[in-house]
């Protein structure tokens, strides 16, 4: 949440880039889980923008790891992606419970879009 307040994505952004991956729009599926995506800066393109790594299972949560301006880092690293995937792993297994607690304590933050969660 740091990296979106810093860079001034809201939910709307967040909610609309959930959409887009629900129907394929995505810039790259780095396996496991994990998904690439592209959101613009306001004002501005795509291409001149931000790239969140977002873990995600159709039908299931979608949880916002990582964001990054395209200017300031090019790619992930090997070792970035292969502890992407762990986390990924992890992520998805789990319920609304455990999803519940970690909401709870503060490890994660819900986003809400049209009255329904994106953690």
């Amino acid at each position: 949440m740091r990296f979106a307040r810093k860079a001034g994505i809201d939910d709307a952004a967040l909610c609309a880039a959930v959409g887009q991956i629900k129907r394929g729009l995505y810039a790259a599926n780095l396996g496991g889980g994990v998904v690439k995506h592209r959101i613009a800066r306001r004002g501005q393109g795509k291409s001149g923008g931000f790239r969140v790594l977002i873990v995600f299972e159709a039908g299931a949560s979608a949880f916002f790891v990582h964001g990054f301006a395209k200017n300031e880092k090019g790619d992930i690293r090997r070792d970035e992606l292969l502890a992407l995937k762990k986390l990924a792993s992890e992520l998805l297994a789990y319920d609304d419970n455990a999803i519940a607690r970690a909401v709870n304590s503060g490890a994660l933050i819900e986003v809400f879009c049209d009255e329904k969660t994106i953690s």
